[in-house]
C-alpha cells in the first residue's frame, strides 16, 4: 500500500527524485591552474605583465644571457594624475615603456650591459608590444635551484632485499621491489 502511494506521488510530479550522483569534475587539476592565481599576483606586484617572462627567461633572452642573469621586476614610470602623463618627461601614450631590472652575476654585467638593446628587443618581441625601454642591472648572485644528483642504487642492498622475497615469481617485479626497498632503507 505504501509503495503504491509513493509511486503515485512520484508519477504525479509532487516530488523530485533525489540524485545521489556527485557533480562531475576532473580528478586532478594541473598545478599551473591551482598556483596560477597565487603566483600571478606575486608577479603582478613585481610589475610583470606576464609570469612567463620569468618562467621562460632562457627562451626569451637566450641561453648565454639567461645563464648569467634573471629578471627581478619591471619598473613602470609613475603617471601624474593631474597631467595624465608620465612624470619623467616622456611622451604621453596609452602604454608607457618600463625598465626591466635584471639580477646579474658580477663578471657578466658588462657583457649584458652591452647586450641591453638586444635583450629589450627580445623581451618586447615576446610580449608583443614595446613594454621595456631600458634595462637596469643589479649585481648579485643568481638564485639558482640546486639539484642534488640522484643517489645511485646500491646493488648489494637491493640483492639483500630481493633475497627476502622468494615468494615473488616474476624476476623483473622482484628486482623493482628490491630497488624500492633498498631506496627506502637508505633514507
Amino acid at each position: 500500500m505504501l509503495r503504491a502511494f509513493a509511486a503515485t506521488v512520484i508519477a504525479a510530479g509532487m516530488t523530485e527524485p533525489l540524485s545521489m550522483d556527485k557533480p562531475a569534475r576532473p580528478f586532478a587539476k594541473p598545478l599551473r591552474d591551482l598556483l596560477g592565481k597565487v603566483v600571478g599576483e606575486t608577479f603582478t606586484r613585481q610589475g610583470f605583465a606576464s609570469a612567463e617572462l620569468v618562467t621562460r627567461w632562457r627562451e626569451i633572452a637566450g641561453a648565454e644571457v639567461a645563464a648569467h642573469s634573471e629578471p627581478i621586476k619591471i619598473q613602470w614610470p609613475r603617471i601624474s594624475p593631474s597631467l595624465g602623463s608620465p612624470t619623467r618627461g616622456e611622451e604621453s601614450s596609452e602604454r608607457t615603456a618600463g625598465t626591466l631590472v635584471l639580477r646579474v652575476e658580477g663578471p657578466a654585467a658588462i657583457e649584458i650591459q652591452h647586450l641591453a638593446a638586444v635583450i629589450c628587443e627580445r623581451v618586447n618581441r615576446f610580449l608583443g608590444w614595446r613594454a621595456v625601454e631600458r634595462i637596469a642591472l643589479r649585481q648579485a648572485p643568481l638564485r639558482r635551484s640546486v639539484r642534488r644528483p640522484a643517489a645511485r642504487a646500491d646493488a648489494e642492498a637491493a640483492a639483500r632485499v630481493a633475497a627476502t622475497m622468494p615468494q615473488i615469481a616474476d624476476d623483473d617485479l622482484r628486482a623493482a621491489l628490491a630497488r624500492l626497498g633498498a631506496a627506502v632503507k637508505r633514507r
